[in-house]
């Protein structure tokens, strides 16, 4: 047991606008956990007792100002390339990514957690990610 890989479930919205481009946010990385900048979706951890849709909601909300999401549907769950050291072990992260239909005129005010954010076609969108999402995830964006 105790040689087990622990994962941490996290909840992730994929966030295309009318014009068929993803919602990305750049994240400054983590340096006492060794993750450098990249970029990312909306997203995060679920919280105990909390449901999907909840988690979704609050993490959209936190990290890109966007108060309402009219869909949310599953697009698939991928293994993140990151890994966080936490009280001495390696912890996986198993991402669950659903499509976010949000309001058109939607205005992104970023939380602290970010320092930019971008809309980019899908194309563009797969590159940038492939440094924290694996080809499962990427290759559905093409």
């Amino acid at each position: 047991m105790a040689n087990e890989k622990l994962f941490w479930v996290g909840i992730k919205a994929l966030i295309e606008n009318g014009e068929g481009k993803i919602l990305l946010l750049n994240s400054p990385g983590w340096k006492q956990k060794e993750i450098e900048a990249h970029w990312d979706i909306p997203g995060g951890r679920i919280e105990e007792n909390q449901s999907v849709e909840e988690a979704l909601k609050r993490e959209v909300q936190e990290e890109t100002g966007i108060t309402n999401i009219e869909n949310s549907e599953f697009f698939t769950a991928v293994i993140s390339n990151h890994e966080i050291d936490f009280e001495g072990r390696t912890i996986g992260l198993l991402l669950m990514i659903y499509k976010v239909t949000t309001p058109e005129n939607s205005k992104i005010k970023l939380s602290g957690e970010h320092t930019a954010y971008e809309w980019v076609d899908k194309e563009e969108a797969a590159k940038r990610l492939a440094q924290k999402y694996p080809p499962e995830f990427t290759s559905l964006l093409r």
